[in-house]
């Protein structure tokens, strides 16, 4: 019995303090960073991924203070997320003189008017990219596209890129384009338009992808930039604006007949095409909120109480996507999340951020 109770403590001992899968760190971990740093349920329910994925980073660190001082640090980190979402909101996606690149799947059925027509109600231009006519091969057309997002990062116009149509974590799989080559075309453009003693800028271009595992594949994105500014000595000023239509290990889902619209897109063009009166732009908060929330009711059924919205019954996990909003962190940023998790200045931290 002795041999027993010594086994049940010692797998307790090693349950990691922050647990992997979600649904744990909700049921274990949450109760105490919302008792140490109070929000209402709907703008808990938006970050809550953001805090568990940020813990999940440095899970070492937090694995190495007691629970109470652990349980400050995440509700810090809460915090931390609510200031970088506060900071980025006002980042344009579509606006006035924008450029808009479009990448769409050869799929019949998603046509350029998904991208175009919503993008040029906000005054910007657009580019599509799509293997239609013939003599088109998709090895042309990526390396078109590929060239299109060099001159771009290169120029001084902002540009948001849209990738509709099928994807894996380490590529646009409709047009077989790897992680690293979209990270080479960004840095070979933004290299040309560097200032002597100025650093990789990315930080006006947002890139969009709705499409499986986008998640999965702008974070490879995003740490290729980085791996590759420091493997070459580039000091980099700013990361892109990632905005994911998936989030970690969440397939996409779209409506296929007459029209092919994968759900995240479409709800950008329910909301701010079809809806009226449009905002002047559309910019990351309308992503951290009216599409995210519109976003949820995937594959989850509301708990109607009266009137009111009282919570959320899961139905159907194949179909939740869960967006995600990467931003960039710069040097203030990081250096207070350093402070927070209590690193030596000097410790490597990623330039990005899950901002829910």
């Amino acid at each position: 019995m002795n041999h027993i109770f010594s086994l049940l403590a010692l797998l307790v001992a090693a349950a990691p303090v922050i647990p992997a899968d979600f649904l744990g760190f909700q049921r274990d971990v949450s109760p105490a960073v919302l008792a140490a740093r109070p929000c209402d349920a709907k703008h808990w329910r938006q970050i809550e991924p953001a805090v568990h994925h940020l813990a999940l980073q440095h899970a070492d660190r937090l694995a190495a203070v007691p629970e109470p001082e652990r349980i400050a640090i995440l509700a810090k980190l809460a915090g931390f997320i609510d200031a970088a979402r506060a900071t980025a909101a006002a980042r344009p996606v579509l606006a006035p003189g924008r450029t808009v690149i479009g990448l769409l799947d050869p799929a019949r059925g998603l046509g350029p008017k998904e991208i175009t027509t919503i993008a040029e109600a906000y005054g910007g231009s657009t580019t599509i990219f799509k293997k239609d006519q013939p003599g088109e091969t998709i090895e042309g057309v990526a390396a078109e596209f590929l060239a299109a997002v060099r001159e771009a990062a290169a120029g001084p116009t902002p540009v948001t890129v849209v990738v509709l149509g099928h994807g894996l974590p380490t590529e646009i799989q409709s047009y077989g384009i790897r992680f690293e080559r979209v990270a080479d075309a960004l840095l070979e453009g933004a290299t040309r338009r560097m200032q002597a003693g100025a650093g990789v800028d990315l930080g006006d271009l947002v890139l969009v992808c709705d499409d499986c595992f986008s998640a999965d594949f702008l974070i490879n994105l995003l740490d290729a930039i980085e791996a590759r500014c420091r493997d070459r000595g580039l000091p980099l000023g700013s990361l892109p604006v990632c905005i994911a239509g998936t989030n970690r290990n969440c397939y996409g889902h779209a409506d296929v007949g007459e029209k092919f619209v994968p759900h995240f897109w479409r709800d950008v063009i329910e909301l701010y095409y079809i809806r009226r009166p449009h905002p002047k732009a559309v910019t990351l908060h309308h992503f951290f909120d009216n599409v995210d929330n519109m976003m949820y009711g995937y594959g989850r059924s509301a708990i109607v109480e009266g009137t009111t919205v009282a919570g959320w019954r899961l139905v159907d996990p194949e179909l939740v996507q869960d967006p995600a909003v990467f931003v960039p962190l710069d040097g203030n940023q990081t250096a207070d999340l350093r402070r927070i998790l209590g690193l030596d200045a000097d410790t490597p931290v990623p330039r990005w951020l899950d901002a829910g």
